[in-house]
This record gives structure tokens, C-alpha cells and sequence, in this order.
């Protein structure tokens, strides 16, 4: 079956093998040689789009052992919604024909710990564009400072990121009747997933648009 005709439940299988291979150390690196390179100059035709933080142990190829060519990326601080997060996604869905978006949080995220830190009484002035990026997380840094009874300084982060991970969905889903059409519809699933960054796996939180799953 060629790529452009995988269903959103093989890519989504295909990735939770990659990362399986990953977390034992038996990567196959597969479509990263000169043929790859060659074979996809002309065209892309990503098997999956993904959107996760910039955080620099999250390369999205290396943990779900992909190539060249397999995933169309968008990052930033702290997976946060944006025009122009929607609109790359929109066009990985609309364009590429990407079957799946995977949203990647992980744990010890630097933007939550900055989100939960600045709502701190005490809590030093951010600088504006880092304040913008991280305050959309805030929403859910005070969700689970209610639901756990948690003072400022003690507020669970993994709980936070949890939170925030399924906030980014919604959003996505809220900005975009593309995507969330396509998921209607059956054409496109949309996977979060949080990183745990010791033992190297992606683990799925839920997934929406394969009722195998």
C-alpha cells in the first residue's frame, strides 16, 4: 500500500511501533539514505502531521523513528494554538492529505513551569513575547490549582501539561472547521500524546477519529 493511501489507523499504528523501537534501542532509521533524499525532492507526502514543543529532546523523526519526508512538523513553546500553528496544520490536511495529526506534550515542559510559576503573587514580570506564548496554559494551571486544592508553589505540572494537552486540542478543533470536519468525516484522526522524557516513550492520552483505538 503506498503512503498516500494509509488509513489514519495505520499511521497511527506505524508510529507507536517507531516509538516502540525507539524506547528499546533498536531504531531502524528507515527513508533517511540517498534514495529517500532523492525520492522525495520533486514531492511530499507526509504520513502524518505532528505538533509538539520546541523543547530540544522532542524530535518528532527521532522518537517515533521516522525519514525523511514522513512527517510534516510544527513547533513551539509549549504546543500553543496559534493562526499560524492552524493554518500550517490545515495545510498538512488539506494539501498533503495528511491522515493524522499527532499533538506532542511531554513532561518537565519549561513553558508550563513558566505558566504556573507567573501565577505566583510574587512572580517576576515575563518578558511580553514569552508571557504571550505561555499565558494560554494558564487556564489550565488554575483549572488544577481548583480541582487539587493546590497553593501556587505546589501545583502538579504533569497535571497541567495533561490539561493543556487536551486545551490545544479543543482549540484546534475549535479553529478550524477543516480539521474538524475531517475528523467527522472520518478522513483525518487527531492523537495527543504526552512525552515522557527518561524512559523515551510517547504515551497516548486519547485519540479522536479511530473508534479501533
Amino acid at each position: 500500500m503506498t503512503e498516500s493511501r494509509l488509513t489514519p489507523a495505520q499511521v497511527w499504528t506505524e508510529m507507536l511501533e517507531g516509538n516502540s523501537r525507539f524506547v528499546s534501542g533498536e531504531p531502524r532509521h528507515p527513508r533517511q539514505d540517498v534514495d529517500r533524499r532523492h525520492e522525495i525532492a520533486a514531492e511530499q507526502r507526509p504520513r502524518a502531521a505532528l505538533f509538539g514543543c520546541s523543547d530540544s529532546r522532542l524530535a518528532a523523526e527521532i522518537i517515533f523513528d521516522e525519514g525523511l519526508g514522513d512527517l510534516f512538523v510544527i513547533r513551539n513553546a509549549g504546543q500553543v494554538i496559534s493562526d499560524s500553528v492552524v493554518g500550517s496544520l490545515e495545510y498538512a490536511v488539506f494539501a498533503l492529505g495528511v491522515p493524522l495529526i499527532v499533538v506532542l506534550g511531554h513532561d518537565a515542559c519549561g513553558a508550563v513551569r513558566a505558566a504556573i510559576d507567573s501565577t505566583a503573587p510574587d512572580a517576576p514580570v515575563l518578558p511580553p513575547h514569552v508571557w504571550r506564548q505561555v499565558a494560554p496554559i494558564v487556564p489550565a494551571v488554575r483549572r488544577v490549582q481548583t480541582a487539587d486544592h493546590s497553593a501556587a508553589g505546589d501545583i502538579d505540572a504533569e497535571h497541567v501539561g495533561r490539561e493543556h494537552l487536551r486545551d490545544t486540542v479543543n482549540e484546534l478543533l475549535h479553529s478550524s472547521e477543516l480539521i474538524s470536519q475531517a475528523v467527522a468525516d472520518g478522513t483525518l484522526a487527531i492523537a495527543a500524546v504526552n512525552y515522557r522524557l527518561a524512559e523515551g516513550t510517547a504515551v497516548p492520552d486519547f485519540v479522536l477519529g479511530l473508534a479501533e483505538v
